[in-house]
């Protein structure tokens, strides 16, 4: 069975449950996974990362390549 079969089956025996407490606890469980698969996702950004960006970030002021806070709120604004 792959993936999208699997959760499908998941979610219909998910609608079929009446016990609130096994929902709470999938809540969880849920909740609880997803926060370590971030977690072991997220890693440290190397220096040499973390100096070309600076550099990047620099010379991209320096060029003028960068918007104003308030212009970006005004086309964040337009999205809607």
């Amino acid at each position: 069975m792959n993936l999208e079969a699997r959760k499908i089956s998941f979610v219909q025996e998910f609608l079929r449950l009446q016990n609130e407490e096994i929902v709470i606890g999938l809540e969880k469980l849920l909740h609880k996974r997803k926060a370590e698969l971030i977690e072991n996702d997220m890693k440290p950004m190397s220096l040499e990362k973390f100096y070309a960006d600076i550099d990047q970030s620099i010379e991209d002021s320096e060029n003028g390549r960068l918007i104003s806070a308030s212009d970006l709120k005004a086309k964040i604004k337009k999205w809607s």
